[in-house]
C-alpha cells in the first residue's frame, strides 16, 4: 500500500513522496527497512527519526521534524484514532477454517447461519442458534437454547451458558465465562456479613455461617451488539432477570461481573475490576485497573474511575473518583493532602504541650 493511500485512509496529510510501498508497521528504532512505517507520533520519537532506518512515518500534526529524516511523511491529529485506522489496514487476522470440523458435536436442533466456521472439539448445544458469518474457534462451548449475533469471533475456550445472548459483531477472547451462576448464598440464621452490615460502630461479630444454602440462578447474560470480552472474564448470570451489557462496551481481561449487574454502552472495564452482584453501572463509564464496586451500587454516566478504588456508595453521573472509599477526585486529594499534613502537627505537639504549660504555670504564679 502507497504512503498516499494511507493518508487517506487514515484522513491524514502527505507530505513529501507518497509514492514509497508500505509493508508493515513499528516503532522508529525497530525498523528494519525502507518498506517499513515508523510510528512517531510524539517529540521523543519524531527526534529519533534521524537515526531510523525508516524513510516514512505517521507524526503528530505540527511536528518539528529533523532535516532529511524521511522522504515522505503523514500528519495526524490524534495518535491513538490514527493507530486504530492503522493497524486494521495491518491487521492480521486469526487463521480458521471456513468450514465445519469433524470433531465439532452440534445437537440436531441447534440452528447453524451462514458462512459460519466452527472449530475442532467445539460443542454447540440443543437449541442454540449461531448467525451467520460467525466464527468458534476451537474448544468452544455453546449452552443450550444460547444466541451468538451474526459476525461474532469467539476465542478457544469460551464457555458460554445456557440462554445467554450475544449479540453481532462481538469478540470474546480466551477462556471467558459468559452464564456461570450467581454467587449467591443464603444461612437459615442471619449470617456474619449481615451481622457486619448492621453494627453502627466497630464491634465483634457474633454470628455463625452455618449450613450454607446456595440460590439458583434462573437467569441469564445478555450481551448487545460490538461488545468485547477479554481473556479469563467471568459473567454471571442473574438471579431472576439477566445480567445485561451493553452494546459497545469493551471489558478487558480477568474482571468479574457479578449477578444481575447492568452495564451500560459504550464503557471501558479494565483488568482485574471486580463488580458485585445488582450493580447498575451507567454509559460511557471507564472503571481503571483493579476497581472494586460493592453489591447494590448505582453508578452514573460518564463517570471515570481511578485505579485501585473501592467504590463503596453512589456516584453521580460526569464524576472522577479515586480512592477508598472512592470519593470525587478533590475530596480525595484534599483528604491525601490532610494525612500527609498530620506528621508536621504530630510534631509540634510536644512543643504546643510544653508553652501551654508554661503559660499555666506563669497563670499561677500570677
Amino acid at each position: 500500500m502507497k504512503l498516499s493511500e494511507i493518508a487517506d485512509a487514515i484522513g491524514g496529510k502527505l507530505i513529501g513522496n507518497g509514492e514509497i510501498e508500505i509493508e508493515t508497521l513499528a516503532h522508529p528504532a525497530d525498523a528494519e527497512g525502507i518498506n517499513t512505517l515508523a510510528l512517531a507520533m510524539d517529540e521523543e520519537l519524531v527526534e529519533s527519526l534521524a537515526s531510523s532506518k525508516a524513510i516514512a512515518a505517521v507524526v503528530l500534526t505540527n511536528s518539528e521534524m529533523p532535516d532529511d529524516a524521511v522522504e515522505g511523511y503523514v500528519e495526524v491529529g490524534r495518535a491513538r484514532i490514527a493507530l486504530a485506522q492503522l493497524m486494521k489496514i495491518y491487521e492480521k487476522p486469526v487463521h480458521y477454517e471456513k468450514t465445519i470440523h469433524s470433531t465439532a458435536v452440534i445437537d440436531p436442533s441447534a440452528s447453524i447461519g451462514k458462512e459460519v466456521s466452527i472449530g475442532p472439539f467445539v460443542y454447540v448445544g440443543p437449541h442454540a442458534a449461531i448467525g451467520d458469518g460467525t466464527i468458534l474457534m476451537a474448544q468452544i462451548t455453546i449452552g443450550a437454547e444460547a444466541i451468538i449475533g451474526e459476525a461474532s469471533l469467539i476465542h478457544p475456550g469460551v464457555r458460554i451458558g445456557e440462554r445467554v445472548r450475544i449479540g453481532e459483531r462481538c469478540i470474546i477472547h480466551h477462556n471467558a465465562s459468559i452464564g456461570s451462576d450467581g454467587f449467591s448464598f443464603v444461612t437459615p440464621e442471619p449470617g456474619s456479613v449481615e451481622e457486619a452490615k448492621g453494627l453502627s460502630s466497630p464491634g465483634q461479630v457474633n454470628a455463625k455461617n452455618l449450613e450454607i444454602t446456595r440460590i439458583n440462578s434462573t437467569g441469564s447474560v445478555r450481551l448487545g451488539g460490538y461488545v468485547e470480552i477479554g481473556a479469563s472474564t467471568t459473567i454471571d448470570r442473574g438471579t431472576f432477570s439477566d445480567t445485561r451489557i451493553g452494546s459497545h462496551t469493551k471489558i478487558d481481561n480477568l474482571v468479574q461481573v457479578g449477578h444481575n449487574v447492568v452495564i451500560g454502552e459504550n464503557c471501558m472495564i479494565c483488568g482485574q475490576v471486580g463488580i458485585a452482584g445488582s450493580v447498575t453501572v451507567g454509559d460511557r463509564v471507564v472503571l481503571a485497573g483493579q476497581v472494586g464496586v460493592a453489591d447494590h451500587i448505582n453508578i452514573g454516566n460518564d463517570v471515570v474511575v481511578g485505579g485501585g478504588s473501592g467504590i463503596a456508595f453512589d456516584i453521580p453521573d460526569k464524576t472522577v473518583a479515586i480512592g477508598y472509599p472512592a470519593l470525587p477526585k478533590n475530596e480525595a486529594t484534599e483528604q491525601y493532602m490532610q494525612i500527609r499534613r498530620l506528621g508536621s502537627v504530630y510534631r509540634d505537639i510536644p512543643k504546643l504541650k510544653s508553652r501551654l504549660k508554661a503559660l499555666e504555670t506563669t497563670s499561677e504564679k500570677g
